[in-house]
């Protein structure tokens, strides 16, 4: 029986080892972002062009985004998008408020804690942490409204769609997605993705969902 036995672990082994590397590839994994050459099949350039801003969206709605694009007074933290605890406050230009400035806790780049019992293993940080301006809110939007918002200059930090590309493939800040911290899961993709998605997108009309 023991070489039946073995023989069943080895292929077992070998089955978790295939998935595994199929993961690797990105083939399952759903985190990923579609390249752009996948869109080409969808004959319709404005339907292709919607297509690419869904795809878009993924960056855009997850959580290391959408926390900083509260429609509220607070930051937002975690996948469920609570409150920040402990308590902190928009103030004057997104940075907080005197005495409870986001600098007061958040320093020029991630801190690793040790030894710690909190529910949290870092704490994010940036040289210019802080929240985006309210009129750039995307919390409680749909994707549309979202789409038409960061096309308009008076809510996009008065950016032509060039420069919004440029901010979203480069901005160090916008970076920040992808390398979170321990304990946070990244944006989908890689930065450099959605910087080619966001081109194509606006190659093909800009258009919205």
């Amino acid at each position: 029986m023991r070489p039946l036995i073995f023989g069943a672990m080895g292929a077992a082994l070998a089955a978790t080892a295939a998935f595994s590397q199929i993961q690797n590839t990105g083939t399952l994994n759903p985190k990923d972002l579609r390249p752009v050459s996948s869109f080409g099949s969808i004959p319709d350039q404005a339907e292709r062009s919607r297509a690419l801003f869904n795809e878009i969206a993924k960056v855009v709605t997850h959580p290391r985004c959408m926390n900083c694009h509260p429609a509220g007074e607070h930051p937002l933290q975690g996948a469920d998008h609570h409150e920040h605890a402990p308590p902190a406050y928009r103030g004057e230009g997104g940075v907080g408020i005197a005495g409870l400035t986001c600098n007061a806790c958040h320093t020029e780049k991630n801190f690793t804690l040790v030894g710690t019992n909190a529910t949290y293993k870092s704490i994010p940080g940036h040289p210019r942490w802080g929240l985006a301006p309210v009129e750039m809110a995307w919390q409680g939007k749909s994707l549309g409204q979202i789409c038409q918002q960061m096309k308009d200059p008076a809510r996009n930090g008065g950016r032509t769609l060039a420069l919004l590309q440029e901010h979203l493939a480069h901005d160090d800040l916008v970076a920040w997605g992808w390398a979170p911290g321990e304990g946070r899961e990244p944006a989908p993709g890689t930065q450099a993705q959605l910087g080619e998605l966001t081109q194509a997108w606006i190659n093909s009309g800009a258009e919205c969902p």
